[in-house]
């Protein structure tokens, strides 16, 4: 049985568009960074302690062998972890940092089966136009960047301010399908 160990509408929608048949199972622990911890290592703790939470809980109530995908995403702006906004102060304040930049989205997977655990991650590359005041505010009045790291939607009303994107388009929706097929096909299910 494979299960994805994320709440994220997108991680499903994203999952199912690439055909896989699973059951969600979020995972509850902790998303601060460690002090002093990087970007890629913070990313991948995080997908890591989440599969292996949500692994531990179901791997004695299910019957036959299991997989578990946990994720996390989070967006960076000169090697500076930029969270999920606290509120829509903070949104603005994230969006105008992006403004008229590039950054990084990056993407922390983790698979974990009875036999082994595989951690990988995806970065990808993502150009802002410069935005106005006025283009902040009304974006922040959507309520869209409120639940999302760095505080927009790619695949929302933001797209109109992205020109580029170097890397895995996915990825910044949430979940690098490329990297998760890969890890998944790795450690095929134990039988």
């Amino acid at each position: 049985m494979l299960v994805l160990a994320s709440a994220s509408p997108r991680r499903r929608e994203l999952l199912t568009q690439a055909g896989y048949t699973f059951t969600v199972h979020p995972a509850h622990v902790p998303e601060d960074p460690l002090p002093g911890e990087a970007p890629i290592p913070y990313v991948t703790r995080l997908a890591r302690e989440k599969a292996e939470a949500v692994f531990r809980e179901l791997s004695t109530k299910t019957p036959g062998p299991l997989q578990v995908v946990g994720a996390d995403t989070t967006v960076t702006l000169d090697n500076q972890i930029l969270a999920k906004p606290e509120d829509p102060a903070d949104a603005a304040r994230i969006l105008r940092l992006l403004s008229g930049r590039s950054h990084h989205v990056i993407t922390g997977v983790a698979v974990v089966t009875a036999g082994s655990t595989e951690v990988a991650a995806e970065v990808t590359a993502v150009r802002f136009l410069s935005l106005s005041d006025a283009e902040i505010e009304s974006y922040v009045s959507t309520g869209e960047p409120m639940d999302k790291a760095g505080a927009y939607a790619i695949q929302g009303r933001a797209a109109r301010w992205i020109p580029r994107v170097e890397g895995c388009y996915f990825n910044v929706v949430g979940l690098p399908l490329a990297l998760v097929a890969a890890m998944l096909e790795s450690l095929p299910l134990a039988t």
